[in-house]
């Protein structure tokens, strides 16, 4: 059987989630739910990114400790994930005990590679407060384009730097221009893997176009060793003498969190883990244009350098960004519209299909909450909904709820089979937008069928005709129900229920002769 693993980006558990994040992450959960009814295996997995320095911040801001705001965004991350209907098999955190063993065991083996080299490198150092800077707590200007930035990565160019090379460096806490003192840190030799990584990157062509132009650049503009390890006094214990007070480097554990969660996974199934990452299988890593890097560069530099022949990176399915009313989400301007909020007030499948169908696949889309109301009450409310109401509701009005047993013309069951085909090609190729466009081609022939053989008449004056109309829009109704369920899981379920069908990605027959007479609307408009 063929193993799918779908790993979803890791957030941090400083804050809460907004829009952008769960547009960024919604394919995933398409993408597992398509595979299960495909009939493989499938480990859907991610977590909350519980170490480095945020995390530190934000309790120091709160005066509270690490551990404790980890873990209450994980508690509320958790309950997002399940309102909005995300599927994991297991959604842990890179603070549970398995992970970081994980972690422990396959940094082990990776220190005896011969891409790992000690080094003594530049720590910066705040004279003012006393004390050594991560990078995070450094602010200065970007060298690669000039920008305001921190000392881990640039948002505004994505580039991934060492503190020592951020202008005109400060302590982030204070303002005061650095210093420098010494270290001693491991590096993971990446500029070794140079011929490694332009194969790999050359072996996909068919990845997003900013996720081939972000690697490129990264290779073209010279590959950097990274260190693995900071003096750091939250995150994983470096497992290797003389390294007792240093920490691993949040990087270089946190997208090994895909392996531990599948490692969990697979020890509940009876699993050996080498199958899971072995050559019968196919891994998509979902995430923001800002991870691209993590999931193109780091990790498969981490797995060719552990030596293991551990499976790289197969799709990368790496989204641009959601904008809100025209301007850029900024969570230290409270400029954001909130996961934990929406998901509250809206209905999933709502909020779900207008993350899919404008999703930011190819360039920045926007939210506008008067586009999220437009969009929810002409497509969900105006033309799916309606089918499957005016369908149904009239079986159960004026056809005592039956449903008549008739055969479906050769061109309208030929027409759900190319759909299926058609619709689970572009979903396999990270084309969700397109994918959702073709079911809604189905629906719009639908009710197109509908008003053409006029029910509302033929009841009259043919009620044969009548039953096999409504029999005909019934099978219609169940396929796309099947179709859309890995993009709108909460009412496919319903409609799944009401008319007897599997959700398994094939044609599916109405197998019920009655349906249930409360049948009830799937969607509210939003006034």
């Amino acid at each position: 059987m063929e193993n799918i693993i779908v790993g979803g980006a890791w957030p941090y558990a400083n804050g809460s989630l907004h829009i952008g994040h769960i547009a960024a992450l919604l394919p995933g959960d398409v993408l597992a739910r398509y595979f299960r009814a495909k009939g493989k295996r499938v480990f859907y997995v991610s977590g909350s990114d519980c170490h480095g320095t945020p995390i530190t911040i934000r309790a120091k801001q709160e005066n509270s400790t690490p551990d404790v705001i980890s873990e209450h965004y994980h508690k509320e991350f958790c309950e997002v994930f399940e309102k909005l209907g995300f599927s994991y098999d297991l959604y842990t955190k890179t603070s549970a005990p398995k992970h970081k063993e994980f972690v422990s065991e396959f940094h082990k083996k990776l220190y005896s590679s011969d891409y790992i080299e000690e080094r003594t490198v530049k720590q910066a150092f705040c004279p003012t407060c006393n004390k050594v800077l991560t990078d995070r707590l450094v602010v200065g200007t970007c060298p690669a384009c000039g920008s305001a930035t921190r000392g881990d990565q640039c948002d505004s160019c994505g580039e991934v730097l060492e503190v020592d090379t951020v202008i005109d460096a400060k302590c982030a806490d204070c303002g005061t221009p650095l210093s420098f003192g010494e270290t001693t840190q491991l590096f993971l030799q990446i500029s070794k893997l140079k011929n490694e990584l332009c194969d790999f990157l050359d072996a996909h062509p068919y990845w997003r176009k900013n996720a081939i132009a972000f690697t490129k650049r990264y290779i073209d503009e010279g590959l950097r060793d990274r260190a693995i390890t900071r003096d750091l006094d939250w995150g994983i214990d470096v497992p290797k003498a003389g390294y007792e007070d240093k920490k691993i480097y949040i990087w270089a554990e946190n997208v090994l969190g895909y392996l531990s969660a599948t490692s969990v996974l697979c020890e509940e199934r009876g699993i050996d883990f080498k199958d899971a990452y072995g050559a019968e299988s196919r891994h998509y890593y979902v995430h923001g244009k800002d991870n691209i890097p993590f999931h193109t560069i780091i990790l498969p530099s981490l797995l060719l350098a552990h030596g293991g022949g551990l499976r790289l990176p197969d799709d990368i399915i790496s989204s641009e960004y959601i904008t809100l009313e025209g301007r850029k989400i900024s969570t230290s301007q409270n400029w954001a519209v909130w996961a934990k909020d929406i998901a509250k007030e809206y209905n999933p499948d709502a909020i779900r299909y207008f993350f899919i169908a404008n999703g930011p696949e190819k360039r920045d889309t926007d939210f506008s909450w008067r586009e999220f109301k437009k969009q929810n009450n002409s497509e969900l409310v105006g033309a799916w909904g309606n089918f499957v109401n005016r369908t149904l509701a009239f079986a159960v009005k004026y056809l005592n709820s039956e449903i008549s047993a008739v055969t479906v013309d050769n061109d309208i069951v030929e027409r759900v089979k190319l759909l299926y085909d058609s619709v689970g090609s572009k979903i396999e190729k990270g084309a969700f937008k397109e994918a959702l466009e073709d079911i809604f081609e189905g629906i719009h022939f639908g009710n197109t069928y509908y008003d053409a053989k006029q029910p509302w008449k033929t009841r009259v004056d043919n009620i044969d005709e009548c039953k096999a109309t409504i029999a005909v829009c019934t099978y219609l109704i169940a396929n796309i129900a099947n179709l859309l369920h890995p993009f709108l899981p909460f009412s496919s379920q319903k409609v799944s229920e009401w008319l007897g069908t599997t959700l398994k990605w094939e044609e599916q027959p109405v197998s019920v002769q009655r349906i249930p007479s409360d049948i009830s609307i799937l969607f509210s408009k939003v006034e």
